[in-house]
């Protein structure tokens, strides 16, 4: 009985070998980063759908009663695979909808998949090393908000496996994901799945969910991190090429900078290699494994943690991540058949503390957090237009199980962010999202005071809430401008005068004030315990180092 259906069995699959041989029953597929359930680029954009099919062979991809038609062309996949695309046309945020794809030879042989549950709306992708790539279960109230997680059905993720490359890949696999794209649920999220910081973003999570419970649009979350990973990984050879040569030039001089501290710890970290953290730190190999594929999609914009492992060596950060974001905007528009906004919007995450922070230390992360804005304090500025940025360097978490270098404060994080995203991203107007930053400076050397003048265009009023000594600083000298060997002395703020400026007291000793740096600390301050933030305290001032002019 069992030699029966073993031979019955073995004769079906020989029949349909043979039959799909001989009526040459094409074949039909989307890509792998396409699947029911997922969300597509709404308005403005038209979303990208493709997959292949024989070459030459004929696709209509039927939507909302409406053909578009497209052919397998053979391109990246070799001679014998065709490549279909078709752009839909723009489509105003809902769903779900069903988009039926049928695949013809010519000869009247037909073959055909279809997507159901799909939503229209708006596709972030969230990247970066391991504080992006923490996860839900590990956040704050971890077991609430993933119960929580069932009332947001239209906010989708989906959640790339950690993978290397040295050279793109066009698509993904079955062994890419760690699931389809999945409504929101405990198991989708990874209550359930032991090793931590390998399955959903809590940030990547909390930030989708955020938006929608403000715009009410379908969000398409994707998540594709790796912990301990510089940001030279995540860059396409082309970001590598523009930077790292005027790095190997300027590195001398750049290393004396008056910017960093000049300890012996900080002087041999500096002289280490990436490799002493824990993902991959070749050039390139994850933009080309965990970017690339995503290449053809239609997206709203990114969100980025990362810059950590960075800070071994921060000299050339400000490069890499100015010509990191530009080469993916630029990359993604040709991509997805000029749909993707070429200036789309991109968000980040200012550092926070480092996995040994230290009372009174500076070490590189002050450093870092500057090239961070290009040299600036805050963004968008000129040379970074359309980004936005979360400071976090406040939301320090010494008790974290993980190392203070892993705050459990996510949802602050995105909280920022988002708040940022409205104005940059969904262009709100007459919202405060920057914390305070100074326009100009008075100082009264007989009287030993300064005063910082806060913008007061976009901050709000300043308000007062951690120490008051020491956190801004004052580089003394003789000279015009701040020397390697010149001395940096606490100030105390003492009041606040008017709405937007402090003044504070400094003693110079017979040298003179040339500059000015606040929070210029590894470690910052406490939990929500820095000296500024805008009126209610929700958005700290960030950190800087300028000039006294």
């Amino acid at each position: 009985m069992i030699c029966n259906k073993f031979l019955i069995f073995t004769f079906m699959c020989i029949w349909c070998f043979m039959h799909a041989v001989v009526c040459n029953i094409p074949t039909c597929k989307t890509a792998y980063i396409y699947g029911d359930h997922m969300v597509l680029q709404r308005e403005p954009h038209g979303a990208v759908l493709w997959g292949y099919t024989d070459p030459g062979f004929t696709v209509n991809v039927t939507f909302k009663g409406i053909s578009h038609i497209s052919k397998g062309i053979p391109g990246a996949f070799g001679p014998d695979v065709g490549v279909w695309q078709v752009v839909l046309p723009p489509q105003t945020a809902g769903g779900p909808f069903t988009i039926d794809i049928s695949c013809f030879d010519g000869q009247g042989n037909r073959s055909s998949v279809q997507l159901q549950d799909i939503l229209f709306g708006d596709v972030w992708i969230c990247s970066g090393q391991s504080n992006m790539a923490f996860d839900v279960k590990e956040a704050m109230n971890a077991t609430a908000e993933l119960a929580a997680s069932v009332n947001y059905p239209n906010v989708r993720v989906l959640s790339v496996k950690q993978a290397e490359s040295s050279t793109p890949y066009y698509d993904m696999n079955s062994t890419s994901l760690y699931h389809l794209w999945a409504k929101p649920d405990p198991d989708s999220l990874g209550a359930n799945v032991k090793q931590g910081f390998l399955y959903f973003s809590a940030v990547c999570w909390f930030y989708g969910r955020d938006l929608y419970d403000i715009y009410k649009v379908p969000m398409g979350m994707i998540s594709t991190n790796w912990g301990g990973t510089p940001v030279e990984a995540w860059s396409s050879p082309d970001v590598i090429d523009t930077c790292v040569p005027a790095a190997k030039n300027k590195k001398a001089n750049l290393t004396k900078s008056s910017f960093t501290s000049k300890s012996p710890k900080e002087s041999q970290a500096r002289e280490g290699t990436y490799s002493k953290f824990g993902g991959p730190h070749e050039d390139s190999v994850l933009w080309n494994a965990m970017i690339h594929p995503f290449l053809n999609m239609t997206i709203k914009g990114a969100i980025w943690y990362q810059g950590e492992a960075n800070t071994i060596a921060p000299e050339n950060y400000r490069c890499l991540f100015q010509a990191m974001i530009s080469d993916w905007r630029y990359k993604w528009y040709a991509g997805s058949a000029q749909q993707t906004d070429p200036y789309f919007p991109v968000g980040f995450v200012q550092l926070c503390t480092s996995g040994v922070p230290q009372i009174g230390e500076i070490g590189n992360y002050p450093i870092t957090r500057w090239h961070q804005t290009d040299d600036v304090g805050y963004v968008p500025n000129a040379g970074m237009p359309n980004v936005f940025m979360a400071v976090a360097l406040d939301l320090s978490d010494l008790e974290s199980p993980f190392g203070p270098i892993h705050p459990r404060y996510k949802q602050d994080v995105a909280a920022r962010l988002v708040q940022a995203a409205r104005v940059v991203a969904y262009q709100e107007k007459g919202l405060i999202y920057q914390g305070p930053f100074p326009t100009k400076f008075t100082v009264d050397s007989q009287e030993g005071t300064i005063d910082v003048h806060y913008d007061n265009a976009g901050s709000g009023y300043v308000h007062l809430v951690g120490p008051l000594t020491n956190t801004f600083e004052v580089c003394c000298s003789k000279s015009t401008s701040c020397q390697d060997n010149d001395t940096w002395i606490g100030t105390t703020v003492t009041a606040v005068t008017g709405l937007h400026s402090l003044r504070m007291t400094y003693t110079c000793l017979g040298y003179k004030p040339v500059a000015i740096r606040y929070l210029w600390r590894d470690y910052a301050c406490t939990y929500k315990k820095c000296t500024v933030y805008n009126q209610g305290g929700f958005l700290p001032a960030p950190p800087f180092w300028l000039p006294l002019k």
